[in-house]
């Protein structure tokens, strides 16, 4: 068995080694629970010896953390190379892009987000917290915002409020089947749209 195991570890840059281990506890933590998944069964399931887990990520709280933070802060790659054309268009980019990496993995974004539900684990709140920053910091570029000094911090508000009904419109999509996904696409795209260009000014200007 261990030689039939290592014959199948593969040589790769630490990089895409670390990468490879987070896809397999991402999807093995979003399959079950976290108490039923250990640290060696995503070494064995990644072809990897358990100590280089260790090595990359400490021990099986850390890697989970890193996991749920990988799932809930939006990727750059959602808002990157976006076209020089409308506030509209962009963010209709950045929402498809978002909702692939959601479909993609869907069991881990349920759990975290369920995770968000239940509180009490400050270094989880402190991630949500971070997560969400960082989505109000995507959703901005899109929509071609990020200079607006004046009502920032109402505008950021706006946004982080937003995060609070993707997240449930993402369980009547995944949980409930009672919005489909370019239904999502379409009701994501224009809320922002209406919160940036219609609430904004109002409670800017009010």
């Amino acid at each position: 068995m261990g030689v039939q195991r290592q014959a199948q570890r593969r040589r790769m840059e630490p990089d895409a080694r670390r990468a490879e281990i987070l896809g397999v506890a991402r999807r093995l933590f979003g399959a079950r629970s976290y108490g039923t998944v250990s640290i060696a069964e995503i070494a064995a399931e990644a072809g990897v010896a358990r100590a280089l887990v260790s090595h990359y990520f400490g021990g099986k709280r850390q890697l989970y953390l890193e996991v749920v933070r990988q799932m809930m802060v939006v990727p750059a790659s959602v808002s990157e190379r976006l076209p020089p054309t409308t506030a509209e268009e962009r963010i209709s980019i950045c929402v498809d892009r978002w909702l692939e990496v959601v479909e993609r993995n869907r069991e881990m974004w349920l759990s975290a987000i369920g995770l968000e539900a239940l509180g009490n684990d400050p270094e989880i709140d402190q991630i949500m917290l971070e997560a969400d920053e960082i989505a109000t910091d995507r959703v901005l570029e899109a929509a071609m915002m990020t200079d607006v000094s004046e009502g920032r911090e109402k505008l950021r508000a706006m946004i982080r409020a937003h995060s609070g009904m993707l997240k449930a419109a993402s369980r009547e999509w995944l949980v409930r089947g009672t919005l489909s996904r370019s239904d999502l696409h379409v009701m994501l795209t224009r809320t922002v749209l209406h919160l940036v260009h219609t609430v904004f000014p109002a409670l800017r200007d009010g």
